[in-house]
């Protein structure tokens, strides 16, 4: 077997042309072989482009070397060329939950940056090995189609919008690329910390590859999710459309007509429509997929015995009439008389 190539000019220049439109990027970079090698080739194509590359690397504090990580990519940014942003997390270590905490701080971080400094598109170099584990995760966790779809090339966020372009691209081939630029790269630890489940996933793989899953089909699994999720949402979409009543109560409240049209669709309908209308009354909250479900089977059981039924979840109270009418509306504060 050949070794895997460097990303040709070709590649490249087809990988980032989405990043023409935006002006302005901040590039994520860690430090490590992956995100070293975009920040390389970032710095090679936009040289030759009217776009300003700005980087930003993040100090989390959680290890001894951590500040002195942040300061070598500092200092090969500015080798390229590049204007680089220490950032830093404030706070103690979390005692448990250390990489979601890293993650979260972290792109508070970026986006936070990325807006101080105008850039509309935040780049972060995760690929195709990257997509294949967090597919698999999702797979051991039994998300839906939208949690199997795994990452989105792009996923707009206020007036930034986070974009991976090496999402197609294998591992090997970025740390060809990067032996190719010559560039140095910092190793994590934690990529070998068996405590993590992403580690523990990423020892078995060639276990699960022969059993069938691959690095290629649980990308392409994540392709076929993706592609199934986006046609369901938009049946759902319309569905919420049809089913909506005017005069819910209150101003922030959605009102559905679940007993005469909307009891009767598919549930997968039913339970994104009603996610919709949670989303729609209180933005922002994350609701598990298997508490939408529960919570389905409950309207439907109370709709055929044609009971009331009353519920509270994500921060929406969810109403459900004896005549099939579905008020949702904002929960109020702790300890108020309703």
């Amino acid at each position: 077997m050949s070794a895997p190539s460097p990303l040709d000019e070709a590649e490249i220049a087809a990988l980032f042309e989405p990043l023409q439109s935006f002006g302005h990027v901040l590039a994520a970079v860690s430090g490590g072989p992956d995100s070293m090698a975009l920040m390389g080739l970032l710095a090679r194509w936009g040289a030759l482009r009217d776009v300003t590359i700005s980087v930003a690397t993040v100090d989390h504090g959680f290890r001894p070397e951590a500040r002195a990580e942040a300061e070598f990519v500092a200092r090969i940014a500015g080798d390229l060329g590049l204007a680089c942003t220490i950032l830093t997390r404030e706070g103690p270590v979390p005692d448990s939950g250390l990489q979601e905490a890293a993650r979260e701080a972290r792109y508070d971080l970026l986006y936070g940056c990325a807006r101080a400094i105008g850039a509309r598109a935040l780049v972060t170099a995760h690929h195709a090995d990257d997509q294949a584990e967090t597919v698999l995760m999702r797979l051991c966790h039994a998300s839906g189609p939208g949690g199997l779809a795994g990452m989105r090339m792009d996923t707009p966020r206020g007036e930034v919008t986070l974009i991976r372009p090496f999402l197609d691209v294998p591992r090997a081939r970025l740390a060809a690329s990067l032996a190719e630029l010559g560039l140095e790269s910092l190793t994590d630890p934690s990529n070998a910390d068996p405590r993590f489940e992403r580690v523990r996933l990423r020892q078995l793989a060639d276990v699960l590859s022969g059993l069938g899953l691959t690095r290629e089909r649980l990308v392409l699994l994540g392709k076929r999710a993706a592609r199934a999720d986006a046609a369901l949402d938009r049946a759902a979409e319309a569905a919420f459309t049809r089913h909506s009543l005017p005069g819910a109560a209150g101003l922030d409240a959605v009102g559905l007509d679940f007993a005469a049209t909307l009891f009767g669709e598919p549930q997968e309908i039913i339970v994104r429509v009603l996610a919709k209308g949670l989303a729609r009354t209180v933005p922002d909250r994350q609701v598990r997929l298997e508490r939408l479900e529960d919570l389905v089977e409950a309207l439907g059981a109370a709709q055929g015995r044609q009971e009331p039924l009353g519920r509270t979840l994500g921060g929406v109270v969810v109403r459900l009439s004896p005549a099939g009418r579905l008020n949702l509306s904002p929960e109020g504060p702790r300890g108020a008389k309703t």
